[in-house]
């Protein structure tokens, strides 16, 4: 299994889910089929986080090429939501060579 280089740079920014994923405002789709399918919302972005975290380094990654910034991977993971609900989850990563961190770019609810 391939799995994402540098796990102990791991950087997941807390306004990616506050600012757009989970906020209705900003992404609509995405903030419904979080909240439909795992139960996460702005209040609870912490508890996704911490599930995406803990599941980071059990799951393959695919190499997504290098834009200059860094290489870019994506990772697909099933997550059990504080709903209860399971559903898979796709990542997607920077480890980005300017910053010196693998960074979480972005996530949304696989269909």
């Amino acid at each position: 299994m391939n799995s994402l280089p540098n796990l102990d740079k791991v950087r997941i920014p807390l306004d990616k889910f506050t600012e757009y994923a989970l906020n209705f405002q900003k992404n609509k789709d995405k903030a419904t089929a979080f909240q439909s399918a795992l139960g996460y919302n702005i209040t609870n972005a912490e508890l996704l986080i911490a599930a995406i975290a803990a599941n980071i380094g059990n799951c393959e990654a695919v190499q997504k090429g290098d834009d200059g910034y860094g290489t870019r991977y994506e990772v697909v993971m099933t997550l059990t939501g504080v709903n209860g609900k399971t559903a898979k989850v796709l990542t997607a990563w920077i480890d980005d060579r300017n910053k010196d961190e693998l960074r979480l770019i972005s996530a949304y609810v696989d269909k």
